[in-house]
């Protein structure tokens, strides 16, 4: 049975695509990550070691969700299908140079998930239970009062996490069941949806601790295999940076007379797989970072530390896929048969044995996995927030679209999941990054605070009462004054 999307249907979404991401998306994501790292002064470089400062003490949480339940949890969402599978496909539609703009996307994301993490954070709402909820719907009603702009977001994020994206890392997983161990895709689907299932029905708590077990351990045996394999080839690594920067600009296109179109598709490529990846401008992450209680208490605090997964995900994870899929050599690329995880399982193949592409199914099982479970998270979040009195018959039923859809996309097409996971993404992004824009003054005042408590020597404490744009806005049980 083919689950294929109907031709009307891919050819609007294709459309959509390229109105989105051609004319408008990459412009905005590229532009308010340049404006947002040029109004910090270039957050990214003085504050790097400090993220890792962050990180020691990022376990505390009063009973709550920690710091780094927070950052496991997006980092579960961010650490998937677009490490392994992603980028693959932004390496065999747009070459090796997609690289380098994966690169400068989350290089200018850095910035950018700093902001919308910190506003996640003074805007959250406690949720009764030792836990808070957040993320851009709140900060956009809170922030701007425009609830309609507020709403659409959620509406665009339930559709794109808990139904498109869901259906992109089943799909992932199912392809690499089937090629390494022969396991039908149906069979696949329905193990996800049993092994899902109490999880998901646990709540966010459950969601957390389960990313904050997984999620370090799978990225670093992934990591300690592509240093290995970095290791072997160790004489070809200069090679592969070069041809990597090379095409970045079109010069090994040069003789062939298609340099824009060439170019055009590299730095398309690079950079959708590189904000499906590190996910810097979405508006997703900000749904975990909310959660979690900080320390310092001070909503920056959970800014740096997300700021910090963006660079684990797309600076380490994906260059250390990039390197593997480059240095197996460029007969990989030339045939049509693997494009997605099943070409990153080639290249591991060549170099370690049969063996590789059986470890990248079982690495996409875990990555994938916990992409599921927290992408469910963040659209939890926002049916909470649209439903209100409501949730918990909204929840239930957005569980069970939630499963059908992790069921339904390990049978389909991988070019109509992926379609249409860069149209929901590219539409959650623009409302995303329009909302942090007009909010940026709050985050750079709350950058300020932070900044100047750190250099007098104390540790940061958030005092709602400091910021009379914040008044009346912030949920005094979240953020309570202090003296």
């Amino acid at each position: 049975m083919d689950f294929s999307f109907a031709p009307l249907w891919n050819s609007a979404v294709e459309l959509g695509n390229g109105l989105l991401w051609d004319y408008v998306l990459i412009y905005l994501l590229l532009g308010a990550g340049l404006y947002f790292t040029l109004r910090t002064g270039g957050i990214q470089a003085r504050y790097f070691g400090h993220m890792f400062k962050l990180l020691k003490n990022s376990r505390h949480a009063d009973g709550g969700v920690s710091s780094f339940q927070a950052l496991s949890t997006s980092l579960a969402a961010r650490v998937g299908t677009g490490n392994l599978a992603g980028v693959a496909v932004a390496i065999y539609y747009g070459g090796p140079g997609a690289v380098f703009w994966m690169w400068m996307t989350a290089v200018v994301g850095m910035s950018t998930s700093f902001i919308e993490s910190t506003l996640a954070q003074a805007y959250k709402t406690d949720h009764g239970d030792n836990t808070f909820r957040g993320g851009p719907a709140r900060y956009i009603e809170r922030g701007l009062g425009l609830r309609w702009m507020a709403v659409l977001f959620s509406v665009c994020l339930i559709i794109a996490f808990g139904l498109a994206f869901n259906s992109v890392q089943s799909n992932a997983i199912a392809q690499a069941m089937e090629q390494a161990f022969d396991v039908p895709t149906w069979v696949m689907g329905v193990v996800l949806v049993v092994v899902v299932s109490p999880i998901i029905f646990g709540g966010l708590k459950s969601i957390a601790k389960v990313a904050e077990l997984v999620v370090p351990l799978m990225a670093l045996l992934y990591l300690i295999l592509a240093l290995v394999v970095v290791g072997l080839n160790i004489a070809d690594f200069p090679a592969a940076l070069m041809t990597i920067l090379q095409s970045a600009f079109g010069l090994n296109q040069a003789a062939g007379g298609v340099v824009g179109y060439a170019i055009s598709q590299t730095i398309m490529n690079g950079i959708q797989r590189g904000l499906f990846s590190n996910e810097a401008g979405m508006g997703s992450a900000p749904n975990a970072a909310a959660t979690a209680s900080t320390r310092p208490d001070h909503p920056a605090a959970q800014g740096f530390i997300q700021m910090l997964g963006v660079f684990l995900d797309t600076l380490v994870i994906c260059t250390a896929t990039a390197a593997i899929i480059i240095m197996a050599g460029p007969e990989l690329l030339a045939g049509d048969e693997n494009k997605g995880i099943q070409l990153t399982q080639m290249a591991l193949s060549i170099h370690v044995g049969d063996w590789g592409g059986m470890f990248v199914a079982v690495s996409i099982l875990l990555f994938a996995f916990t992409s599921i479970i927290a992408n469910y998270s963040y659209g939890e979040s926002n049916i909470e927030y649209l439903a209100k009195g409501r949730a918990t018959i909204a929840v239930f039923v957005y569980r069970i679209a939630v499963l059908s859809m992790i069921m339904i996309g390990a049978r389909a097409s991988l070019e109509a999941i992926w379609n249409f996971a860069n149209l929901s993404m590219g539409t959650m992004a623009i409302i995303n990054l329009i909302a942090i824009l007009m909010l940026s003054p709050i985050a750079f005042a709350l950058f300020r605070d932070y900044e100047t408590q750190l250099k007098a020597g104390v540790e940061p404490v958030f005092r709602p009462r400091d910021f009379p744009k914040l008044a009346h806005k912030v949920d005094p049980n979240a953020w309570p004054d202090r003296d």
